[in-house]
């Protein structure tokens, strides 16, 4: 197995996700430009906050994608084909499940969001009409998770790249013909979105029809198996632990950065684009990791997940070097590009260094969570941010006092390296259970 692990695949698993995740932001820009042609301000502000609003809320239910995914890759490279397929039945009954709760709790759901995020009476009204008819496709996004993590798992990542294509370009043009041409406003910018998620699911099932030719997916004593439920949510359950903390780092960030003027801030949050960037081109690999590091956990194969992680991670730290050379050469313009504000532009270009060492800094973090998904470590996963977490906030609040907003990104960049480190120290353990016997499917 080892020795068909070639730079080569890992890019051919890679590269789907890297121009996947290229398509999401063509997508924010193509929704504010429509909506921007009614030439008001409400419908902008409320399409994006509904878009925000339903997106955090969708968000809770990740941890599907990532769990899936290591399940899936290790069940693959086990050869436990039934248990790929049962898997897949899990996944889209958590998915439909959490989608109708969703669409059950809207009221409850909408009205506290608003009371974090309030918004003029206008905005609110317009958000939402949009969500109200964005939530009805729910069930269909939250089990494109499971799908998209089942797909992953085997290194189906081609797959991926095609379900997102369809829903990304499906959107635009039903955001051009409901809005532009009939009219439809805010509401026809929502039935082009709640559409194409529709779509994409239909295109997901249809790319794992192979599953669905096998009894194995309604073989409901295995799909309902008490011991692989367990492990399924233990597994999940930790991935949720670890992304609540990690959200919890950057959402702190925005508010620490707030102390420090509307001029920072404007910097901080145009710096952290460059951020999104990495995470998305880092992704790729860190997925390449997951299927696999999972298929060579599956096999009980050290060698093949020592070499699975090295080249995933040679190629993750390719990317990190290729990206800090892109942002210390045209970050400036690429400033200039996104803020017109002399005072902007000039505290950015400050703190753009730290940008630079970002994705050099950050590489061992991003590589490790794919290593660590994919062998289903998530126990590590959880303990390791919970350590990171603290350590972060023990630093991050010294700094600032001595630093200001340099110690603010001091602090982030640490985060990054002690998440790295500490799963570095953890790396071990899976080569040490990667030698176990298998057990029995």
């Amino acid at each position: 197995m080892a020795d068909a692990l070639t730079h080569s695949r890992v890019l051919a698993i890679a590269l789907p996700i890297v121009l996947s995740n290229a398509t999401v932001p063509i997508l924010g820009v193509v929704d504010t430009a429509v909506v921007g042609q009614i030439g008001e301000a409400a419908p902008i502000g409320a399409v994006g906050i509904g878009a925000i609003i339903l997106t955090a809320i969708y968000w809770i239910f990740g941890f599907l994608r990532m769990g899936t995914s290591g399940l899936t890759a290790q069940a693959s490279g086990a050869g436990r084909e039934a248990e790929v397929a049962a898997l897949l039945t899990r996944s889209l009954m958590i998915g439909s499940v959490a989608g109708i709760c969703i669409i059950g709790l809207q009221g409850l759901l909408f009205a506290g969001a608003f009371v974090v995020s309030p918004a003029s009476p206008e905005v609110e009204g317009l958000a939402r009409q949009y969500m109200a008819i964005r939530v009805w496709s729910a069930p269909a996004m939250i089990a494109l998770y499971g799908i998209t993590g089942w797909l992953i798992g085997q290194g189906r990542t081609r797959g991926v790249f095609a379900i997102q294509l369809l829903m990304n370009g499906t959107n635009i043009v039903l955001d051009i013909v409901f809005v532009l041409h009939l009219g439809w406003g805010v509401p026809g910018v929502a039935w082009a979105t709640f559409i194409a998620e529709w779509s994409g699911l239909i295109l997901g099932l249809w790319l794992c029809r192979d599953a669905f030719g096998v009894s194995a997916w309604r073989d409901w004593a295995r799909v309902f198996d008490r011991e692989r439920l367990i492990n399924m949510a233990l597994v999940n359950t930790d991935i949720l632990i670890r992304s609540v903390l990690l959200q919890a780092i950057f959402v702190s960030f925005l508010f620490f950065g707030a102390r420090f003027g509307d001029v920072q801030l404007a910097a901080n949050h145009i710096l952290l684009q460059f951020l999104s960037v990495t995470a998305y081109a880092m992704d790729g690999f860190a997925v390449a990791a997951e299927a696999l590091v999972g298929n060579a956990m599956g096999a009980k194969s050290v060698r093949a997940l020592r070499r699975a992680s090295v080249l995933t991670s040679f190629w993750g730290a390719v990317i990190g070097v290729v990206l800090a050379l892109c942002f210390a050469l045209f970050g400036p313009t690429i400033v200039a590009l996104m803020a017109k504000n002399p005072d902007v532009q000039q505290a950015a270009g400050v703190y753009l260094p730290y940008m630079v060492a970002a994705p050099i800094v950050g590489v061992a973090a991003w590589m490790f969570d794919g290593i660590f998904i994919g062998a289903t470590r998530t126990r590590d996963m959880r303990n390791m941010m919970i350590v990171s977490t603290i350590i972060y906030f023990v630093a991050v609040l010294p700094l600032m006092a001595v630093f200001g907003n340099h110690g603010l990104w001091l602090g982030l960049l640490v985060s990054f390296v002690v998440r790295g480190a500490t799963l570095a120290w953890q790396y071990p353990g899976l080569e040490a259970a990667a030698s176990k016997p298998v057990s029995p499917s």
